[in-house]
């Protein structure tokens, strides 16, 4: 019922031979066939390149020699952070942070940002937001018209903005 014609064309009938092929079948003592593709050349140094300093110093970043530049650290909008802070050459609080400053050189409280609940002693501070706890600022304490200072404030010298507020214990530091 499923049997092979005889006359099937292009099979070779039962007991018949098959006819040659009219391509070479590859044997297994000829190579086989590869396309022939033009070799690329590469481009190789003549010697050794090492990198220079002048590379080196490009690449890392320079320590600035501005005031206020440096180790800074910057708590974003949105962030909240506690915790201690040490040798940090300026704290910019955008966010929220209940922390004690150690070995810090300055704090700039933007007007979104928010210190609570910590303590400070720094060279510099400029406040546009709240700043709640214990400052001692050695030089300038630097309160802005939308800043906000409670809480137990030393300074060296004190500048307040038309609207910036401060209350609580407030003292000049002895020079």
């Amino acid at each position: 019922m499923f049997r092979r014609k005889d006359t099937e064309p292009g099979r070779p009938a039962v007991g018949e031979k098959a006819p040659e092929s009219p391509l070479p079948r590859p044997s297994s003592e000829s190579k086989p066939m590869q396309p022939e593709l033009p070799r690329r050349t590469v481009d190789i140094p003549t010697g050794p390149v090492a990198p220079t300093a002048t590379t080196f110093e490009a690449a890392r970043p320079q320590p600035s020699t501005q005031p206020g530049e440096g180790k800074r650290l910057i708590v974003g909008q949105g962030i909240s952070l506690s915790g201690e802070i040490t040798a940090c050459d300026r704290l910019v609080v955008e966010g929220s942070v209940q922390v004690t400053l150690n070995e810090t050189r300055a704090i700039e409280i933007t007007e979104t940002g928010r210190f609570t609940n910590g303590k400070a002693e720094v060279e510099e501070a400029e406040i546009s937001g709240v700043y709640e706890g214990d400052l001692t600022v050695r030089k300038r304490l630097l309160i802005r018209s939308t800043g906000r200072v409670q809480g137990t404030v030393r300074y060296g010298e004190l500048e307040i903005e038309r609207g910036g507020r401060l209350s609580g214990s407030v003292s000049m530091l002895e020079s």
